[in-house]
This record gives structure tokens, C-alpha cells and sequence, in this order.
């Protein structure tokens, strides 16, 4: 997981919210990656409620006035806290993309700002309910408030990295390792074709049914359909060539954010 906490909404209020990217799936004790097909929006919306309360609790104490306000935001709440779920990623460069737009992002761009006349400031924002643009101008010093209340104080860290992302997380060798033997076991199979052919039909075809001798294979070459070996030749490449491209682009992408030396073994 790649959090970024940010304070501020579109109209520059004070807004805390948290940007998360997550996998879907995660490796267990083994270097066995899990793949989860389906995540329960509703489960999450109320995992949120209940995990952020319980930290209030956690700081605050369980005091009265602590248990009145969960009261009252389980009450009001009953569907669990807001969470903007987005569909999944399809690319590490569209990631990569992701995380840098939102950990550089300021709370107003300059474009934004449509004029300054010595008094008073003009900008726009998008309203989230209805899509709608709105303008807005401020006097100089309630804009400039409005920016320096998001001005995060000194040491205070707006990104956190869990899991494989985390730069101390001890499965993290484990979890490159088992990429590593995935990228070897898929260029295994595009360039080992006696073993592909003996997976699935069972005979070693350069082994001499006779003398069980090994043969050197040249071609099987038919007439009608040309060369079996650059036919299969072909066929391997296709299956394999797009999952491997994914596989080692999303490496470098897992490696560029994690700031990891570990160089993939794909020899």
C-alpha cells in the first residue's frame, strides 16, 4: 500500500482525506503471491469507520466524550465511512503516474488562479457534486490563509509505504524472488520447447524410441503447413511475450518507487 494523506478540498477547505494505491492480493508466508478477485466496497467503507475510531480511541483515551462521538458517528453512519473505491490499474506506468500526481500535488495549481488585482484573489474549482465550476475571489490574506493551514508541520510525513512497498519490510527479498523465478520460469518456456512439448503430451520427442539415445532435433516440416518448429516457435513467444512485458514493467516500476538496488535475474 502507497498512502498520501491531503488536507485540502477542490475549494481549498480544510478537507483530510487519504489517497491509498493498493494490490490486489498480497504474498503470504510462503513467496506465493494471492491474487483477490473481488473486494466488498460496503466491508470497506465500514473496515475504514471502525479502524479510524478505534485510533481515536487508541490517542484520546476511552473517555466519555470519545464513546459519545463514535456512538454518534456509528449511528449516523451506518454504511461506514466515505470511501471512493476507483477501478483497478491497468498499467505500472499509469501507477507511476498515479502516485506522482497526487504525492507532488499542491493545493492550488496556478492555473487555477484567474486574477490578482493588489486586493483580491479570483480562482475556480470544480464542485464535486455536480461537476460544476465555480469562481470564487478572496481578499489576499483569507487566500493566503487558506494555503499555509495545509503546510504540513516540519518532520511530519505526508506518504507512508506498507507492505512490499515499505523499505523495511523483511518479506520484500522474498516477494522480488518470487518475481524473479516467475520472469526465469516464463523465458524457460519460450526458449525450451522439448519441455513445453513434453508437459503437454508426455513423450520426450528427442529421445530415440529405440536405442533411448538423444537425438538432435532439426524440424518437422509439412508440406501444407510449413515448419512445426517456427509454428511453435511462434505460438510459445505469443502466449508468453505480453505476460512477461507486464512482469518485469511492473518490477522497474515496484523498484523506481521503492528505491530498491535488487536487479532482476532475467538471464
Amino acid at each position: 500500500i502507497v498512502t498520501v494523506i491531503h488536507t485540502f478540498g477542490r475549494d481549498l477547505k480544510w478537507n483530510p482525506h487519504v489517497h491509498m494505491m493498493v494490490t490486489e492480493g498480497g504474498k503470504g508466508n510462503i513467496t506465493e503471491w494471492r491474487h483477490i478477485r473481488h473486494i466488498s466496497y460496503e466491508s470497506l467503507r465500514k473496515r475504514w469507520q471502525k479502524i479510524l475510531l478505534d485510533e481515536i480511541t487508541n490517542i484520546s483515551g476511552n473517555t466519555k466524550e470519545v464513546k459519545l462521538i463514535k456512538n454518534k458517528l456509528y449511528k449516523e453512519k451506518v454504511k461506514g465511512f466515505y470511501v471512493h473505491a476507483k477501478t483497478e490499474i491497468k498499467s505500472a506506468k499509469i501507477a507511476a503516474k498515479y502516485v506522482g500526481r497526487y504525492v507532488g500535488r499542491p493545493a492550488i495549481v496556478e492555473s487555477r488562479i484567474l486574477k490578482y488585482d493588489g486586493k483580491n484573489v479570483t480562482y475556480k474549482y470544480t464542485r464535486h457534486e455536480d461537476n460544476k465550476v465555480i469562481v470564487e475571489t478572496v481578499h489576499v490574506y483569507e487566500f493566503i490563509k487558506r494555503i499555509i493551514r495545509h503546510i504540513p508541520e516540519k518532520n511530519f510525513k505526508m506518504i507512508r509505504y506498507f507492505g512490499i512497498y515499505s523499505r523495511r519490510s523483511k518479506g520484500k527479498v522474498n516477494f522480488i524472488k518470487m518475481i524473479d523465478k516467475r520472469i526465469l520460469s516464463i523465458r524457460k518456456s519460450i526458449a525450451n520447447w522439448e519441455n513445453r512439448i513434453l508437459a503437454i503430451a508426455g513423450v520426450d520427442p528427442c529421445k530415440c524410441p529405440n536405442c533411448k539415445n538423444k537425438m538432435r532435433f532439426h524440424d518437422i516440416v509439412y508440406p501444407k503447413y510449413g515448419s512445426m518448429r517456427e509454428r511453435l516457435r511462434i505460438k510459445i513467444i505469443s502466449e508468453n511475450e505480453d505476460e512477461l512485458e507486464e512482469i518485469l514493467e511492473n518490477y522497474a516500476i515496484t523498484k523506481r518507487i521503492l528505491g530498491g538496488k535488487i536487479i532482476p535475474k532475467t538471464t
